[in-house]
């Protein structure tokens, strides 16, 4: 939810960026209108109740001959109060259903424009290039025994798999070399919750346009997140969290659950883009003040892993019309797939700025005392996904994969992935 105070005072900036976006702006006006009227409602509700106790207080101190009187203009007052209330709590929702329509602010800076308006602000490593004509990791997840996608979709259905063998060992390996790293930069680890009640989800600003990608169970009214930042983001709602000592950092690992509806032969080959993965997720509760530095550190934080794992990747910056509802600023970063000849996205890290705190209530006490709206963060640190770009980028012309130097004293200190038979 958008900051009520900045919409009454600066409407404008509010309408610049529904127009970045790509959104209506119209629903501006109409939430500027309801705003006026919920403040109008609640002032009255609460001049009326005023005038209620003030007069309670004469319905004591009245003699005894004059208190029906009095005490049928009590009632009258009260029903007046009750209905003004009922009014007051109308409008209210009437205005928070309109502010939960605009999507949060974009930060300066970032491009206008859709999904093919990006800028790219560097592009890091040398591009693999091979002597031999390279395997996608399909094929090579076959030749190794490391993923199963027919048993898969035989158990489970299209866009489903088994990591087996050491397929299953590259991914753990990648999930505590990521653990690790986390542990090393100050998060706490958490394994959360993958079912989440409907205002968790609302919360976060899952539950827009893009409600049809999340898998819902209406018996229990519970969704399946699609990242663990949705638990996160719930971990602190309706709290006064410390941040004293700097900002709060957490990392989720979860297995994780999207419908993809809407990308019908989009990357429908492999693991690429699939119904069901694992995560390591960066969470983190911050300053707002802070917010644009700590984004800036954990983009950081996502490229010592990529380099450590000898990708050639580029970083993004992604356009207004391709944010998320709840991120003012995004960045993702793509690593290349050699046989798509093409990048493909690895992470993507949001700043949130106050949008998911104050549709949760999370908040935290400032230098003067008084409390606010904290900001939230997230961005990837390791998922299934990444073993697309390692297994294509490492292959070798026997169909063998080297491991990357970094992940092998966590799987049992192999060197390269070998199909039987070589």
């Amino acid at each position: 939810m958008i900051d009520p105070v900045l919409l009454r005072n600066d409407p404008e900036a509010v309408k610049r960026s529904q127009r970045a976006r790509g959104n209506d702006e119209a629903v501006v006006d109409e939430a500027l209108a309801a705003d006026a009227a919920r403040r109008s409602a609640l002032t009255e509700f609460e001049t009326l109740r005023a005038e209620q106790k003030e007069f309670g207080g004469r319905v004591k101190a009245a003699p005894k001959e004059e208190k029906p009187a009095l005490i049928a203009r009590a009632q009258q007052l009260a029903a007046s109060v009750k209905a003004a209330e009922a009014r007051a709590r109308e409008v209210d929702g009437e205005f928070e259903a309109l502010a939960m329509r605009i999507e949060n602010l974009v930060v300066d800076g970032v491009p206008s424009g859709g999904e093919e308006n990006f800028v790219t602000l560097r592009e890091v490593g040398p591009v693999p290039e091979f002597d031999f004509e390279p395997r996608d990791h399909v094929e090579l997840g076959e030749l190794l025994r490391a993923i199963d996608m027919e048993r898969g979709a035989k158990v489970s259905g299209a866009r489903f798999y088994f990591l087996r063998g050491v397929g299953a060992r590259l991914e753990l390996a990648l999930m505590n070399l990521a653990l690790d790293r986390a542990l090393a930069h100050g998060f706490t680890p958490l394994i959360t919750p993958t079912l989440v009640k409907p205002e968790i989800m609302r919360g976060t600003g899952f539950l827009g346009e893009h409600a049809d990608e999340v898998y819902h169970l209406p018996a229990q009214d519970l969704f399946l997140t699609g990242t663990s930042e949705v638990a996160l983001a719930g971990y602190h709602a309706d709290e006064i969290v410390d941040l004293s000592a700097g900002p709060l950092r957490y990392a989720g690992w979860s297995t994780c659950y999207r419908s993809e509806a809407g990308s019908h032969g989009r990357d429908t080959r492999g693991i690429l883009r699939v119904h069901q993965f694992n995560k390591l997720e960066m969470f983190v509760y911050a300053d707002p003040a802070q917010a644009e530095a700590e984004h800036d550190r954990l983009v950081a934080w996502q490229e010592e892993m990529l380099q450590s794992l000898g990708l050639h990747y580029r970083v993004i910056d992604v356009a207004a019309g391709d944010l998320g509802s709840s991120a003012a600023r995004k960045f993702d970063i793509e690593a290349w797939i050699p046989t798509q000849g093409a990048y493909r996205e690895l992470t993507s890290t949001s700043n949130c700025t106050t949008y998911q705190s104050r549709r949760l209530a999370t908040r935290f006490r400032t230098e003067t005392g008084k409390t606010a709206p904290v900001a939230t963060l997230n961005g990837t640190l390791a998922t299934t996904r990444w073993l697309v770009a390692i297994l294509e980028t490492h292959q070798r012309a026997d169909g063998s994969v080297a491991v990357p130097e970094a992940l092998r004293p966590y799987i049992g200190g192999l060197e390269a992935l070998v199909p039987e038979g070589v």
